[in-house]
């Protein structure tokens, strides 16, 4: 875990924690069959932060293009969770999905007005974008 401390209202931690909860719940019941071993990595940081430690602009910002992200330059906080396990299958498509669990996460995702996109290199990884602070 890479964890910034912020300060955040309830309207936003209490979604972002169900969020966490069901993603790695997900790895731990997906990526690793057989109970082959793996990483499950967290890291919440502010925008500023991971464009520092990047070396990146503000406006090249790792965070999901698309037409539900309107106010994409606008994002205060990233927020990844990332398995080095088999990944996701190329098709499923997990904003429109019958798992309940990932149908959970899109819903708190749009109700902290954020976004997400998926990556499928190198196991799974959501990364998440949002602007609710307080």
């Amino acid at each position: 875990m890479n964890l910034e401390q912020v300060y955040l209202g309830m309207d936003t931690a209490i979604p972002l924690g169900i969020i966490v909860n069901e993603l790695v719940s997900n790895a731990l019941k997906h990526a690793f069959p057989s109970g082959k071993g793996g990483e499950i990595d967290i890291n919440f940081c502010r925008t500023e932060t991971f464009a520092a430690k990047y070396g990146i602009s503000g406006q090249d910002k790792d965070c999901p293009d698309g037409e539900e992200c309107t106010n994409k330059d606008n994002f205060r906080y990233i927020l990844t969770v990332a398995d080095n396990g088999r990944g996701i299958p190329r098709e499923i498509d997990f904003q429109n999905t019958d798992s309940l669990g990932l149908q959970l996460v899109n819903i708190l995702v749009e109700q902290i007005d954020g976004c997400i996109k998926l990556k499928r290199s190198y196991g799974t990884e959501y990364v998440i974008c949002f602007s609710k602070g307080k």
